[in-house]
């Protein structure tokens, strides 16, 4: 199953969405374009280099398994089996790069079998559907990050290992643990290093999909851009794959 049923999706929104990878990316962007010097923090605590670097990217298709009604939550996993994940997602503004607090960062992925909650036997395989699993998001503090804990996405015929996400601002939260309201600022996809996908894909339950596997290189949506394309950062969480990892990326978005 291919998102945007099987076509190859073009760019869904006129808005743009500033990607970087963080302090990282600043001390190495900034270097190269000046003589190097201490980090320095604005009076909105957003370091300054971070604006010297800021790279400006299209959205991304949202692909086929939307759904509304996405719970308010930091963990999303339900108890499904897989590999640890942590994302770390700092929301900016595109313009400024000063941090956006309060922008509910939300995101949605198929399991390790490549399932969607609300969708499950799209990939083949039968397991119980509750419509919610892997489905969620959180409001970013007053340093414009949302940590979410997930499980490593699995794969599903046609697209490589992927996690859809969406930044929304002002919303208003309501009583059944959803939200309602606000504006949608950026749809996009986040994406992981081949290399850690492969040693992923060796472990279980991810080793009993059997479904063949597409890579970034051979993906259709992925651009070979890096992290202006939505390639996270992950750090390992132990000595071993199955410890699982961190994710972190900046997404910046237009508030215009």
């Amino acid at each position: 199953m291919t998102d945007n049923n099987g076509a190859i999706p073009t760019p869904v929104g006129r808005r743009t969405v500033l990607i970087a990878t963080g302090t990282t990316a600043a001390v190495l962007a900034v270097g190269a374009a000046a003589p190097s010097s201490p980090t320095t923090t604005t009076a909105d605590s957003t370091p300054a280099a971070a604006a010297a670097v800021c790279t400006l990217t299209k959205e991304m298709t949202e692909g086929p398994y939307y759904l509304d009604g996405a719970l308010v939550r930091a963990d999303v996993t339900e108890g499904k089996a897989g590999i640890p994940l942590k994302l770390a997602l700092t929301v900016v503004d595109d313009s400024t790069c000063a941090v956006i607090p309060n922008a509910l960062v939300e995101i949605w992925h198929c399991d390790a079998l490549g399932e969607y909650s609300g969708y499950v036997g799209n990939n083949g395989h039968s397991e119980p559907d509750d419509g919610t699993f892997l489905r969620g998001g959180i409001l970013t503090n007053s340093a414009g990050l949302a940590n979410i804990t997930t499980i490593y996405p699995g794969w599903y015929r046609g697209r490589c290992v992927h996690i859809h996400v969406k930044v929304h601002t002002g919303v208003t939260l309501t009583s059944d643990g959803s939200f309602t309201g606000g504006s949608e600022l950026h749809t996009g996809q986040l994406f992981i290093d081949e290399t850690i996908t492969t040693a992923v894909a060796k472990i279980s339950p991810y080793s009993t999909n059997t479904v063949t596997r597409t890579t970034l290189a051979q993906d259709s949506i992925y651009d070979d851009g890096g992290a202006a394309s939505g390639l996270m950062t992950l750090t390992a969480l132990g000595s071993s794959t199955s410890s699982g990892y961190t994710g972190t990326l900046t997404l910046g978005v237009s508030r215009s």
